[in-house]
């Protein structure tokens, strides 16, 4: 959120001149538009009042050095240290009465769609190191946020296993080691979390990044997508169950099966096999069954701005075997000629927005595990205290570790897209309190 500043703070030395003829010289539009809205931040006060702690003769500085100091005291470790935060505990949003964090706005947003007879079961993953933060936060704003919305919460957290790392490798392909000679275990990336998933004993579950939040005005509209959202997934689900129970009876026959691969195609976006219709009536039961009885999602797809990120594809994989994914940029050979003008011409983003049916036609929880397209693993570049490394990331949660589920893709207005990437992004209206 932060790297541009940190950037100024390491390249800024203002015997060399003014910070505007820095922001000229090296084109910093990001610290242009910071320091231009600054007094938009919802963190802006805290900042103010931390720094006259620090400084007391701070509005006899000159400007440049008063905005110099403010960066400082955002970032510096012994200030506020706001790049520590993660991003749902940092202040997201400013209203008249007081300030609000991300954590806070999922609160009022989960019991506008995901709450039933009262009550709203939310779920977090965070860093173990911040555990105690969201608990003190919680215990400050819940009972406010109860009284709000007439709901109760039921909170729970959970961390990336540690049994899910994987071992960094060096340039050479050689096990990386420390200074002290011991293994690097990494996190793997977010598709290790599809174990977090597994481990939640629900129905259905809705699935989004937390700086995905906007205002609490504008999020009380954009929740009606949530809910068509989710309205898709029982329908196809209520549909898809009356099917598999069909299925399992006596007196199933061709003209069944018939309409059971048209809905399999139409409604889940399978490719039935050519040899299908020709085949035998168990064994036409026994496929219906394999490729209808799995997990669903349906994914709200945004029209593509060029944000960064994967999007919905038709992809072929080695068996020759056509589904519909969602893919990462990073999976697609850009040298490619053919795969580049399909990325060109893509229409739409992914922008994490998924509801997904965690059990089967009779009741029991899914074994999410048994979804992964394991092959779809990927090795990234990282650095590590200075050294190069190649790390492996596990398929991504709404890639490969989804890759075997049935997908709904159903487009939803831009406007449900409103990410905090760059602390900047507070400064986009979905995020100002008008």
């Amino acid at each position: 959120m932060f790297k541009f500043l940190f950037q100024f703070l390491n390249d800024y030395h203002s015997t060399n001149g003014s910070i505007a003829s820095y922001i000229d010289t090296y084109d910093e539009k990001d610290l242009s538009v910071f320091l231009k809205g600054l007094e938009k931040f919802p963190f802006f006060e805290e900042v103010v009042h931390k720094i006259h702690e620090i400084i007391p003769d701070f509005n006899d500085l000159s400007k440049d050095e008063r905005q110099v100091e403010f960066i400082k005291t955002m970032l510096d470790e012994d200030r506020l240290n706001y790049s520590y935060y993660p991003k749902g505990l940092f202040p997201f949003h400013k209203y008249k009465t007081h300030v609000s964090t991300a954590f806070e706005e999922h609160l009022f947003e989960g019991a506008w769609y995901a709450s039933s007879k009262g009550i709203a079961n939310l779920h977090f993953t965070i860093s173990e190191t911040h555990n105690h933060d969201f608990d003190e936060e919680f215990e400050h704003i819940v009972e406010d946020v109860e009284d709000k919305t007439k709901t109760k919460f039921n909170v729970s957290f959970s961390y990336q296993k540690k049994s899910t790392d994987t071992v960094a490798l060096t340039k050479d392909n050689k096990v990386f080691r420390d200074d002290n000679g011991n293994l690097l275990f990494r996190a793997s990336g977010h598709g290790a979390l599809i174990e977090n998933l597994n481990d939640l004993d629900y129905d259905i579950v809705f699935i989004k990044n937390i700086d995905n939040i906007a205002v609490y005005a504008l999020n009380q509209k954009l929740v009606r997508y949530k809910k068509i959202l989710a309205g898709v997934l029982i329908e196809a689900q209520d549909q898809a169950f009356q099917f598999l129970h069909r299925l399992d009876s006596t007196s199933v026959n061709e003209e069944d099966c018939l309409n059971i691969a048209a809905f399999l195609k139409d409604k889940m976006n399978h490719v039935i096999p050519d040899d299908f219709e020709s085949d035998v009536l168990s064994s036409k039961i026994r496929y219906l069954k394999q490729q209808l009885n799995r997990p669903i999602r349906v994914c709200g797809m945004v029209k593509n701005e060029g944000e960064p990120g994967g999007g919905p594809f038709w992809i072929k994989d080695s068996d020759g075997n056509i589904s519909l994914q969602i893919i990462e940029f990073a999976q697609i050979d850009i040298k490619n000629k053919a795969q580049a003008d399909i990325v060109i011409n893509a229409t739409h983003f992914n922008p994490t927005d998924l509801v997904c049916g965690l059990r089967d036609y009779q009741g029991n929880a899914f074994d999410l595990t048994q979804y992964i397209d394991h092959d779809a693993s990927f090795i990234t570049d990282k650095t590590q205290a200075g050294k190069s490394i190649k790390a492996l990331e596990r398929p991504g949660l709404w890639n490969g570790s989804m890759a075997y589920w049935n997908s709904i893709f159903v487009e939803v207005p831009v406007t449900t897209f409103n990410p905090v990437k760059t602390v900047n992004d507070l400064l986009k209206a979905p995020h100002q309190v008008i």
